[in-house]
C-alpha cells in the first residue's frame, strides 16, 4: 500500500487575534484505500478502512497532523487562558461523595480541589480525623491509573479494588485487608464491566480470555466467563462457574445476596434485556438454575427476603415493579407484587436498615420513598428542590443512612437520614465559588415531529431577554434506556455565568417514561430521537432563547451519533456541533470490542431490514459533498475500547474531504493521548478538555469570558 498521509507543507500564517481572522491549517491530506462492501446489493465505499488500526505507524502520524491542525486553530482564540483560569478556579474546591459504612469504618471518597483522582478515607466515627484508605493518585505519575470498583467482603476483612489504566474500560484486581491496609499478592487481569461479589473467602467475577498484546483496544470480546477467587490464590487457579460455549456475544455478571445465600447471574446479549439465573450457595452441589429466562425484559435481583428474592423489573411492567419470586418455585405464577407498576417509572430500589427505598422519576426529576418489605409505603423523603438523588443504602443493622442531591446548579450536597423519624439533616454542602441563586432552572414540554410530548429542562442566568440572541448549548443523549435527570457540571458554569443558555431535552430512547419511552427511540424508531432534538432547537429559537447563529450542540457516545446525524440532516440549524466518543459508523459498530452489544439498542448491518435504516442516518454514510456543515470539533481518545477512535477518525477524514471547499467552518478532531470513553479521566485532563471544548464554543458563539 503506498504512504497513507501526505501532510501539506505551507507557510506558517501568523493570525490576527480578532475572532473574525482566525482561520485553520489545510488539513491533513488523508489517503483513501480501495474497499467497498457489498449490503445486500448496496456498494458501500469505505475508503479510511486503514484508520481502524490503531496500531499502525500510518494511524499514528494521522494523529499526531490532526492534533497539530485542532492545536493550531484553538491556540488563537484570545480568551482561552482566561477560560482554562476560570475553569481551574471554579474547580478548585472540595468534593466529596456520601459515606458508607463497612464494619468499624465509614469510607467516603474526597477531592482537596485539584487531585487528579479521588482518594478513598475512612473514619471510625464521623467525626474523627479521617485517614487514607485507598489513593489512586499515588499509582501512576500523570493520574491516568483510577480506582474503577471498590468491593467489600461480607465480614469486612478484606477489600477487592479494581482499576483501569489510561481510561481503558480493562480492569485489573487487587485485594486488601482491611484492618491493616496490607495489599496482599492478589492480582486479576481481563476484567471488564465486573464486580467482585463476595462469598467467604473469596469472590465471582467475570472476565475475558487475553485479547492478546494488539487486540486490547479494538478486537471483539468474546466469551465472558464467571470465575470464583479465593483469596491468596494465583488467578490460574480460579474456579469456573459459569461460561457459554454456545453464545461467544453475550454478558455474564455476578452478584451474591447479602446473606450470601445466593448466587445471582444476570446474563445478557446487549445494553438492554437480560436473563437471570440463581444458584443456592448453602446447598453443596446446587444447580445454576434459570429465574426468569428470555431477553425481552430487564430485571435485577434487589435482595433475598424470608425465602424470596425479590426483583426489580419490567416484565409486563414498562415502569418496572418490584416482585416476590419463590426461589422454590420461580414461576411466573406465583410471583407476587411488593411494588406494582405505577404511572412513574420506578427507577431502582435501594436496602438499608431493614427498609427498602423506592427511587421514582417524575418528569425526569427524583422522588422518594421508603417502604417496609411488605411493600407498605412508610415515608416519603422531603428533599430540598428539583433534582436528582443517589444513595440511602447499607445493611440491615444500620439506623442512619446518607444521601447525594444535585440539581443543574448545586454540587454533590450530601443529607444523613434516620430511619426511624424519617428526618433528614444537611451532613456537608460545597463551599463553591459562584452563586448559584443568580441561576434559574425551569422544565418546559414542547411538541415533536410526530406531535409526542418531550420535557426539556433550561437553565440560564435569573433576567434575561428573550430576544434570540443568547448564546445556546444544547445536550442530550437519548438511548439506551439512559435518563436525562438534572445533574451538576462544574465546567457548564463557565457558560452560564457569562450569558449562556443550557437546554437538555429528556429524548425518546431514554428510559425516563419507561421501557416504551426506549423502545420509542430505538431500532427502526431512532428517527425519532433526532427528530425530538431537531423539535428541541427549533422550540429554543422560536420561544426567541436563541437564534441558529447562536446555537452550539453537543453530546457523547451515543449522544456523539446524536449530534452527527442531525448536524447532517439539518445543516441550517446549528453554529456549532461537538461530537464527542460518537458511534458515527453505524455499519460496523459491532465489529469492535463490546460493539456488539449494542446491537440490541441499533439492529445491525449484518441483517437486510436493520441495514435500510442504518445506512440513512449513520453519520459516516450521510456527509453531502459542498454543504457547509456546522463548525465543528470531533473528540475522541486513543485508549477509547468502548467507542474505538475509528468512528471519529474516519468520520473527521470524511467531513474535511467533503467540506474543505464550502466556507470557512472548521472541522477539527481532538485526539487525547493516554485516556479512554470517559471514565477515570485525571482532572489535569478533563480541565483541558474542556478548556478546548469551550473555547471552541464561545468562540463559534461571539461569546467573550467576562460578560
Amino acid at each position: 500500500m503506498k504512504k497513507y498521509i501526505l501532510i501539506i507543507v505551507c507557510m506558517y500564517i501568523t493570525y490576527s487575534c480578532k475572532q473574525d481572522a482566525i482561520r485553520h491549517q489545510p488539513y491533513p491530506q488523508t489517503d483513501k484505500v480501495d474497499v467497498v462492501d457489498d449490503y445486500f446489493g448496496t456498494k458501500v465505499a469505505d475508503p479510511y478502512r486503514w484508520l481502524e488500526d490503531d496500531h499502525s505507524p500510518e494511524t499514528a502520524v494521522w494523529v499526531q497532523a490532526q492534533n497539530e491542525v485542532t492545536e493550531d486553530y484553538l491556540s488563537q482564540i484570545p480568551f482561552r487562558n482566561q477560560i482554562r483560569e476560570r475553569l481551574t478556579e471554579i474547580w478548585n474546591y472540595p468534593r466529596y461523595s456520601a459515606p458508607f459504612k463497612k464494619g468499624d469504618y465509614y469510607y467516603f471518597y474526597k477531592n482537596d480541589g485539584l487531585q487528579n483522582q479521588s482518594v478513598l478515607y475512612r473514619q471510625k466515627n464521623l467525626d474523627d480525623t479521617p485517614e487514607v484508605f485507598l489513593d489512586p493518585n499515588t499509582l501512576s505519575d500523570d493520574g491516568t491509573v483510577a480506582l474503577s470498583g471498590v468491593f467489600f467482603s461480607n465480614d469486612n476483612r478484606y477489600v477487592a479494588y479494581a482499576i483501569s489504566k489510561a481510561g481503558s474500560d480493562w480492569t485489573d484486581f487487587f485485594v486488601k485487608v482491611v484492618e491493616t491496609g496490607e495489599d496482599l499478592d492478589d492480582h486479576l487481569k481481563w476484567t471488564k464491566s465486573s464486580s467482585a461479589a463476595w462469598k467467604g473467602n473469596g469472590f465471582y467475577y467475570s472476565r475475558y480470555d487475553d485479547p492478546g498484546a494488539t487486540g486490547q483496544y479494538s478486537k471483539q470480546n468474546q466469551f465472558q466467563k464467571v470465575f470464583y477467587h479465593t483469596v491468596g490464590t494465583p488467578q490460574s487457579s480460579d474456579r469456573l462457574v459459569y461460561e457459554d460455549k454456545e453464545h461467544p456475544l453475550r454478558y455474564i455478571r455476578a452478584r451474591v445476596t447479602e446473606d450470601e445465600e445466593y448466587l445471582i447471574l444476570k446474563v445478557s446479549e446487549g445494553t438492554s434485556g437480560n436473563e437471570l439465573y440463581f444458584q443456592s450457595l448453602s446447598q453443596p452441589n446446587a444447580k445454576i438454575t434459570p429465574l426468569i429466562k428470555g431477553f425481552k425484559s430487564n430485571s435485577v435481583v434487589v435482595d433475598h427476603h424470608n425465602g424470596r428474592l425479590l426483583v426489580l423489573t419490567d416484565k409486563d411492567a414498562s415502569n418496572y415493579r418490584l416482585t416476590s419470586i419463590s426461589a422454590t418455585k420461580p414461576d411466573t405464577t406465583q410471583w407476587i407484587d411488593v411494588i406494582p407498576e405505577t404511572t412513574e417509572l420506578l427507577q431502582s430500589i435501594s436496602t438499608g436498615g431493614g427498609k427498602l427505598f423506592a427511587f421514582y422519576l417524575k418528569d425526569a426529576s427524583s422522588k422518594v420513598l421508603q417502604l417496609d418489605y411488605s411493600g407498605k409505603i412508610e415515608k416519603e423523603i422531603v428533599l430540598p428542590a428539583i433534582g436528582s438523588v443517589s444513595g440511602l443504602s447499607g445493611t440491615r443493622d444500620e439506623k442512619t443512612l446518607f444521601y447525594s442531591f444535585v440539581s443543574f446548579t448545586t454540587p454533590s450536597t450530601i443529607y444523613n437520614y434516620d430511619i426511624e423519624n424519617g428526618q433528614s439533616a444537611l451532613f456537608r454542602q460545597p463551599e463553591v465559588k459562584f452563586n448559584p441563586d443568580d441561576f434559574e432552572i425551569k422544565q418546559i414540554f414542547y411538541t415533536s415531529k410526530d406531535q409526542t410530548r418531550v420535557p426539556m429542562f433550561i437553565v440560564h442566568k435569573k433576567g434575561i431577554k428573550l430576544n434570540g440572541k443568547n448564546p445556546t448549548f444544547l445536550y442530550s443523549y437519548g438511548g439506551f434506556n439512559v435518563n436525562m435527570t438534572p445533574s451538576f457540571n462544574v465546567a457548564r458554569i463557565l457558560f452560564l455565568e457569562n450569558g449562556g443558555v443550557y437546554a437538555m431535552p429528556c429524548l425518546r430512547g431514554g428510559g425516563e417514561y419507561g421501557e416504551e419511552w426506549h423502545r420509542a427511540g430505538m431500532l427502526e424508531k431512532k428517527q425519532n430521537v433526532f427528530d425530538d432534538f431537531i423539535a428541541a432547537a427549533e422550540y429554543l429559537i422560536s420561544e426567541k432563547y436563541t437564534s441558529s447563529e447562536k446555537l452550539a450542540i453537543n453530546g457523547g457516545s451515543n449522544g456523539g451519533l446524536l449530534v452527527g446525524a442531525v448536524m447532517l440532516q439539518r445543516p441550517d440549524l446549528f453554529r456549532a456541533a461537538l461530537p464527542a466518543v460518537g458511534v458515527l459508523d453505524m455499519l460496523r459498530f459491532q465489529k469492535f470490542t463490546v460493539g456488539w452489544g449494542w446491537m440490541v439498542e441499533y439492529g445491525s448491518s449484518d441483517n437486510e431490514k436493520d441495514f435500510e435504516y442504518l445506512y440513512k442516518y449513520s453519520p459516516l454514510h450521510n456527509i453531502q459533498n459542498g454543504v457547509s456543515y456546522p463548525a465543528t470539533l470531533i473528540t475522541t481518545a486513543d485508549h477509547d475500547d468502548r467507542v474505538v477512535p475509528a468512528h471519529s477518525f474516519k468520520f473527521a477524514a470524511a467531513l474535511q474531504e467533503l467540506n474543505k471547499d464550502k466556507g470557512d467552518n472548521p472541522m477539527l478532531i481532538r485526539i487525547e493521548s493516554d485516556a479512554g470513553h470517559g471514565a477515570g479521566k485525571p482532572l489535569s485532563k478533563s480541565i483541558d478538555e474542556a478548556t478546548d471544548m469551550w473555547s471552541f464554543v464561545f468562540y463559534q458563539l461571539g461569546m467573550k469570558i467576562g460578560n
